[in-house]
Parts: C-alpha cells; sequence; structure tokens
C-alpha cells in the first residue's frame, strides 16, 4: 500500500535518512521505533510532502514524490504530530469540520464530521473551545480531525507523548479501534516500546536514519542488533 524506495534527506552535510526502504501492507498496523534523533519524524515529513528528498515514494501503486502536502493529504494519508496542533479559538465541531473541508476529497461532510466526534468520544467537549480541552482531549481532535479527511492511512507521531498510563490506555484502545472498525491502515511512531509490541504486527527499527531491523514485534525486541541501538553495545568495554 505504501513503499518507500531507498529514500534518502540529507540537511547539509547530515544524512537524517539514509538510504531508507521499506513496506506497508493494506490493513496493518505498523510502528516505527528508534533512539532520539534517529529520523523517525522525518520519515514522517517525507511521506506527507513536507521536505524534498532522494528515492521515491509510493501510494496504492502511485508514485507520490515531491506531491504537495496537500495533495497526498488528499490522495487518503492524514497524520498527526508530537505536539497537539489545535485551533484554540474554535470548538471542536469545527475544529474537525477543518479536516473535512481542506482535507477530504469530496469536501465538508457534516454528517461524517458527527460520526467522527462520537467515535472519538468528544460528544460531551462538541462545543468547548479546544484551547480548554485536557491533553487527552487535544490528542483526540488531532485524531478526530486526521480521520475527517477520510484517509486510507493514518499516521501518528508520538501519540502517546505526555500521557499517563490511563491516557494511553485510552489511546491505545482507540487506535486498535480505527484500525479494526475503520479499516484505515495505521503508521504509528512511539518511544513506549510496550505500546508498539501490543498495537503492532510489523516493527521497523532506525537509527541514524537507517533500518536496524524490519519483523514482528517480538522478534524485533529480542534482536541483538535493536538491544544494541537503545542500549549500546553489551559486549563493548565499561570504564
Amino acid at each position: 500500500m505504501l513503499k518507500a524506495i531507498n529514500v534518502t534527506k540529507r540537511f547539509g552535510e547530515l544524512k537524517a535518512v539514509n538510504d531508507l526502504s521499506f513496506e506497508v501492507q493494506q490493513g496493518q498496523v505498523f510502528g516505527i521505533a528508534g533512539p532520539n534523533g534517529a529520523g523517525k519524524s522525518t520519515v514522517f515529513n517525507l511521506i506527507t510532502g513536507v521536505y524534498k528528498y532522494e528515492g521515491n515514494i509510493e501510494f496504492n501503486g502511485r508514485d507520490i514524490t515531491g506531491m504537495p502536502p496537500y495533495r497526498i493529504a488528499k490522495a487518503g494519508i492524514a497524520r498527526t504530530f508530537q505536539i497537539p496542533q489545535t485551533f484554540p479559538s474554535l470548538n471542536v465541531q469545527k475544529s474537525i469540520s477543518v479536516g473535512s473541508r481542506f482535507g477530504a476529497s469530496g469536501g465538508l461532510d457534516l454528517a461524517y464530521v458527527d460520526e467522527v466526534i462520537r467515535f472519538v468520544e468528544l460528544e460531551q467537549e462538541r462545543s468547548k473551545n479546544t484551547g480548554l480541552l485536557t491533553l487527552l482531549g487535544k490528542k483526540k481532535l488531532m485524531i478526530g480531525a486526521s480521520l475527517a479527511t477520510k484517509p486510507k492511512i493514518l499516521m501518528l507521531d508520538e501519540p502517546m507523548a505526555g500521557c499517563n498510563a490511563t491516557e494511553i490506555k485510552s489511546l491505545m484502545e482507540l487506535i486498535a479501534k480505527i484500525n479494526q472498525e475503520l479499516g484505515i491502515t495505521i503508521i504509528i511512531i512511539e518511544h513506549f516500546m510496550k505500546v508498539l509490541t501490543e498495537l503492532t504486527e510489523i516493527l521497523l527499527i532506525i537509527e541514524s536514519g537507517r533500518k536496524i531491523c524490519q519483523d514482528e514485534p517480538a522478534k524485533v525486541t529480542n534482536d541483538p542488533k535493536v538491544i544494541e541501538c537503545y542500549l549500546g553495545d553489551p559486549n563493548a568495554e565499561r570504564a
């Protein structure tokens, strides 16, 4: 469904993403993890057209390399950000309507906006200004606005960041419901390995923009290269 082929992104002399290739199948929950600065969010920015890059990215058999973000969104790829992005002066309903109006290929669909509000469980906050929402409410709002674009792929950039255990459980349940009930393919970046091992079917580990390992979560977390990537070489001499 989504294929990255030898993708490289340079910032001056730095290769933030270095000859990276991977493929996401339709209906999967696909995880991306790695140390801080590994290039995870940069990968999201390449897929969604924020940055130009070397290599190619294909979506549903179509080359989307070089497409601007709005065209990629209308093609069916939506995303959220690490820090919740909201319109503080708008209420929940109007904010989610923005996603429908500008992101969906068919334009504003108020009936679907109502469905999304119910789906992400923000009915009680429908008329509340988004600046007054809790952190969990803002994260659900971002997800709701993304769903309002009627995506085929939903990309979640560290959705659990800053959340407590109860909030993490709520978001995990919502993400699983999006995948299972709506049939939307999920690509998720996350630092909490427990979240990734429970949610994902395939897990990609990157370091310094390069693929370290890609496999089922149980195999990835036991891979010596992954352990070294996160914890350092266990055979290295200690001072």
